[in-house]
């Protein structure tokens, strides 16, 4: 049943990205190319906190100068980036583009996150179905 809620909320959310861009461009609106640019950055910011994530779970058990350097690339190339970010993206632009930008960046995160895990259910679902079949016939 989890499965189901997950596709569900996935679908809207895809729904709502959809429906976002095809306003604006549909009624060409300045705001189009801010609202494509934003959702990449919102997926892609997705797939890099998924990638944090996954190797933070790794770090167990490994020597402390090992995550000591995980931890200080991770916010050395990490706080410079979103200041960056920060002021001379979001507080250069037109405040009119704002709110748009950042919903559509929220939505291509949110999208992005629930597609790599339902992705990743399918794929251990089809792995277990396999080995099920193998254990059975062995």
């Amino acid at each position: 049943m989890e499965m189901k809620k997950l596709t569900i909320v996935m679908w809207i959310i895809l729904l709502i990205a959809v429906v976002m861009l095809s306003k604006a461009f549909i009624l060409n609106e300045d705001i189009k190319m801010f609202l494509l640019i934003f959702f990449g950055i919102g997926s892609a910011l997705a797939f890099l906190r998924l990638f944090v994530n996954n190797s933070i779970k790794k770090m167990k058990g490994k020597d402390w100068k090992v995550k000591v350097l995980f931890f200080a690339v991770l916010l050395g190339f990490g706080l410079p980036f979103q200041s960056w970010f920060r002021n001379e993206v979001l507080f250069s632009m037109d405040s009119a583009y704002l709110a748009g930008s950042i919903s559509m960046l929220v939505v291509g995160m949110v999208f992005m996150t629930l597609f790599v895990g339902y992705v990743k259910n399918k794929l251990q679902a089809k792995v277990a179905g396999k080995q099920r079949i193998v254990k059975y016939t062995s």
